[in-house]
Parts: structure tokens; C-alpha cells; sequence
């Protein structure tokens, strides 16, 4: 009879077959999936050596590619997609593949999972300060081709005026929804609906949902009219009202950023530590809405206290809506609105040989107004009187004082000053602004530092130990009275998500040296 095959190569044929299973037909066809293997488990591997340190002629003749890819898989490449399966309710066996495959692969994977959880949250809240995408696109058709008469006028006179536009609050139905929305009757040559409609979906962008050109209705007052007497019993007679083009927005403002910065003087002094925290909440909106213009190579040019519009945040937590409301320190959205004056900006490479770097205001490149723009809503921010031109021109740079009232002073100074640096290619970018922002509001502080030197290990425990303390907050608050999460939840949720130990190096080394 002829010879039974030879055992040995049964057994190297089912070891080598072993690394083409799943995770779980391992776990269940043999609870020892390499028992029967000369290849140590993955522990022993990183015990005594990765398979790469062992040498060629110590391996096997069947431990080929196949096999080695597939261990690999499950240490290396695999950890770049547990964060996608990693969950509370995820199965102890596949647990402690990601526990055991590589030493510290749990840590890593868990602090992935976290950005992720962290990414989904800010998702949700996004959808809350915007709207849902469906709902507005539902809401934009139904206003397609109406006009005034679809709407009804809530208000004569305009609720907000900006340097650019007035604003009427008007009311529509949909599926017996009252809303009330922002009718936008741009200026005579103010007037930016082509770059406007073209710059999508943003927290810190005015979106428009329709338009139409039609005569401006009698009962409504622009500045400098006079509105009709109730008392008279014949209505007064107006001039013919002009045929203006009118822009339709879901958000509506109640203030510029101008009237808030005027009418919030004596907070600053009896609260400075809240109205200096809210002002860096509102420079980061501001520099979040510059960012999503560069990303299409456009830049403001017009950034002014009075063409920044503040709408009333729709999910503010109830509990502390009473107390901020009577401190005046609740947060509102805010909005670039003015692109008439747009326009597109290549970023052109800093060099000796292509400008000279040393020339003040009058050399500016247009490509930099922003980030003077920005520097200058500092100081008006901080209620400190500031002449762009004579900042900028003079050769000693010499920037008016800001006083150091709360924590945020000195690195509201230090940001104000890289801003509005003479030198243009020693100017911080708007990226780098925001990321300042971020750091002055929700750390690390320098204190972080006192004891330890400023590492990329530390700041990388710290984001992870940071990101972990946030997920708890947002489960205690949902479990409990702490209402529904707040813009700068949001806020703090989109700096968390993205955030690096590298980014955080290099801000705190400009921001504390």
C-alpha cells in the first residue's frame, strides 16, 4: 500500500494556514491558535525580539511573506483601524488582541478611539449650531421663487445694520414650523452674492438659503425714513420704495461686534477674567471663518468690528443661560458677513531677493490683512485704542499697552504683537493665531511646565489625559441637569479632536519664550 504523506508536513501546512483567519475563528477553532507553532505569540515576540530581529536562516522555510504580513497586521497596520471597531461593548477576547499584540498598543488605540468619539460628538453639535443639511436644503426649495408676500415682516425697522447691509427679521412656514429668518438687504454697491454663494457651509460663514429682487414692502424703515405715526388715522405717505435685491439667511443677528465691544466696557472691568475668556471665543470664531476662506484662496480685506454680526447661540445650556445672561457673558455665534470686498490671494514665498521684509504698513502685502486685521480686533476687543497706520509705521514698533487684568492679558498681548509684526515674514499666520487661541483658553498652561521640561511625551500624555477627562464631562452632564452642550463645548471638541503634542510645541514655544 502506498505511504501515508509525511506528518511533519500536514503540521506545517495547517500552521501556515492558521494566519489566514479572522480574530475570532482563531479564538474559537483553538484557544491556543500557536500551539502547534515554532513562531512565538505575538507577547513573546515583543518580549524577545520583533520578527524582524530574528534572523533569515533562523527562520522556518514555510514562514514566508504570507504569514509574516498577517502577525505584522495585527500589531502594526492593524492599529490604525481598531479606533473604527474599538467600543464599551466590544468582546473581552477581541480586546485583548489590541491589549496584547504590541506592548502599549492599547494605550495608543485607546486615545484614537477617544479623537474619534470626540469627532462624532462635534459632528452632532455642528448640526445642532447649523441645522441639519437636509433641513436646510428642505427649507431652501420651499423658499425658492418667493418673495415678500410669502413672508410675513416681523419687525420695521432692521434688527442689526452692518457696514454693509440691513437686517429684517421676517417669519415663514414650513410643516407648521414658525421661523424666523434674516432677510439681508445689501447696500447700493455692497453688494457680494456671487463669492458668497460659493463658499459652503460654515459656523462662522453667513449662509444664504434664497434671493429675489423686489420692491422694498411700505412697512418697512430704512435708516434715515420715517416710520408712519400709529396714531395717524390715515396712513402716511411714503416715497416710491426702491427694488432692492434681497438675501434670505437662517441665521439672524442682533448685534455687530461693534455695538458688543461698545456696550461692554464696565463688564470688562468688573469681570475681566469672563469678558476676556469670551473674547477669545470670539477671535477664534473669527479666525475659524479665515481659515475656511483660505482654504479657497480667498481673503476677507474688510475685517471690521462693524461688518462682524452676532447671532444668538440656539444650545445654551438652560442652567447657565439665567446667570451669563444677567452677567452678559453668554456666547454668541459669530459671523463673517462682508465679501464684497474679497478676493483672491496667492500666498507668495517671503525672500530677500523678491521684497523687502522690513518696510512697515506701506510695504504690507495684501496677502497678509488679515492677520493685521486680526491684531487690530485685539486691541479694540480689549478696549485699547489703536492706529493701524501708526502701529505698523513706525520703526520702533511699538504697540499701545494692553493692561494685565486676567490670565488671558498676556497672551492676548503676546498674540496681538506677533500679528502686527513690521516684518511680514515674522508675522504669525491665521492657523497659527487659532491655535493660540485654543491654547490660552483650554491649555496647556505654562504651569504644566513648572516641574517638568516641555517634552513631546508630556504634552502627549496631556492631550490624551485631557481628551479622556472631556468624554467624562460630556457623560456626567448628559446624565445628569447640565443641559444640552454649548457652543464652546463645540469649540473645545474641534480643538481636542485635532490636536497634536507637535502642534502644541510649537505655539507654546512662541506663546511662553
Amino acid at each position: 500500500s502506498p505511504l501515508p504523506p509525511p506528518l511533519p508536513k500536514k503540521q506545517l501546512q495547517r500552521a501556515e494556514s492558521l494566519p489566514e483567519k479572522g480574530p475570532s475563528q482563531h479564538l474559537h477553532s483553538n484557544p491556543r491558535p500557536w500551539a502547534g507553532c515554532s513562531i512565538p505569540p505575538p507577547r513573546l515576540q515583543q518580549e524577545e525580539g520583533a520578527p524582524s530581529s530574528i534572523p533569515q536562516q533562523d527562520r522556518p522555510s514555510w514562514g514566508h511573506k504570507k504569514p509574516l504580513t498577517k502577525s505584522q497586521s495585527l500589531g502594526e497596520a492593524g492599529a490604525r483601524s481598531w479606533p473604527q471597531e474599538l467600543n464599551f461593548g466590544m468582546a473581552d477576547r477581541e480586546l485583548g488582541l489590541v491589549l496584547g499584540s504590541v506592548a502599549g498598543l492599547g494605550a495608543r488605540e485607546l486615545g484614537g478611539c477617544q479623537a474619534a468619539a470626540l469627532g462624532r460628538l462635534s459632528a452632532g453639535l455642528q448640526e445642532r449650531l447649523l441645522g441639519s443639511e437636509r433641513w436646510l436644503r428642505r427649507l431652501e426649495a420651499e423658499l425658492a421663487g418667493k418673495g415678500w408676500t410669502e413672508l410675513r415682516v416681523l419687525g420695521r425697522e432692521p434688527c442689526c445694520q452692518s457696514t454693509d447691509a440691513w437686517y429684517f427679521r421676517v417669519g415663514f412656514t414650513l410643516e407648521q414650523r414658525q421661523l424666523v429668518l434674516a432677510a439681508k438687504v445689501p447696500k447700493p454697491c455692497c453688494t457680494s452674492l456671487g463669492v458668497q454663494s460659493s463658499l459652503g457651509a460654515h459656523c462662522s460663514i453667513q449662509s444664504l438659503i434664497s434671493r429675489f429682487t423686489e420692491q422694498l414692502p411700505g412697512e418697512l424703515v430704512l435708516p434715515g425714513e420715517h416710520s408712519p405715526s400709529s396714531s395717524s388715522q390715515q396712513p402716511a405717505q411714503l416715497p416710491t420704495r426702491p427694488v432692492l435685491q434681497v438675501l434670505i439667511s437662517p441665521e439672524v443677528p442682533y448685534q455687530t461686534l461693534a455695538g458688543f465691544v461698545k456696550g461692554s466696557q464696565s463688564l470688562h472691568k468688573t469681570s475681566p477674567g469672563h469678558y476676556e475668556r469670551l473674547a477669545c471665543l470670539l477671535l477664534l470664531q473669527v479666525c475659524m471663518g479665515l481659515e475656511h476662506l483660505r482654504l479657497q484662496n480667498l481673503g476677507q480685506g474688510d475685517l471690521s468690528l462693524e461688518n462682524l454680526l452676532l447671532v444668538q447661540c440656539p444650545c445654551s445650556p438652560q442652567s447657565q443661560q439665567g446667570q451669563e445672561a444677567a452677567l452678559g457673558l453668554s456666547l454668541p455665534r459669530l459671523l463673517i458677513s462682508s465679501f464684497f470686498k474679497v478676493k483672491s490671494k496667492q500666498r507668495a514665498r517671503c525672500t530677500s531677493q523678491e521684497q523687502d521684509c522690513t518696510q512697515g504698513f506701506a510695504a504690507a502685502p495684501s496677502m497678509v490683512a488679515d492677520e493685521l486685521n486680526v491684531g487690530v480686533l485685539i486691541y479694540q476687543l480689549l478696549h485699547v485704542d489703536i492706529s493701524l497706520e501708526n502701529a505698523l509705521g513706525s520703526r520702533s514698533n511699538r504697540l499701545p499697552a494692553i493692561p494685565s487684568l486676567s490670565i488671558y492679558s498676556t497672551g492676548l498681548r503676546r498674540l496681538a504683537t506677533l500679528l502686527l509684526h513690521t516684518d511680514p515674514c515674522k508675522r504669525v499666520s491665521i492657523e497659527q493665531a487659532r491655535s493660540t487661541l485654543q491654547v490660552l483658553l483650554w491649555g496647556p498652561r505654562q504651569e504644566l511646565f513648572a516641574k517638568s521640561k516641555k517634552t513631546l511625551p508630556l504634552l502627549r500624555g496631556w492631550v490624551e489625559m485631557k481628551r479622556a477627562l472631556l468624554l467624562l464631562r460630556f457623560a456626567e452632564d448628559s446624565a445628569g441637569a447640565g443641559g444640552s452642550p454649548s457652543l464652546e463645548d463645540w469649540l473645545c471638541c474641534q480643538y481636542f479632536k485635532e490636536v497634536t503634542e507637535h502642534t502644541l510645541c510649537q505655539v507654546i514655544q512662541a506663546l511662553y519664550t
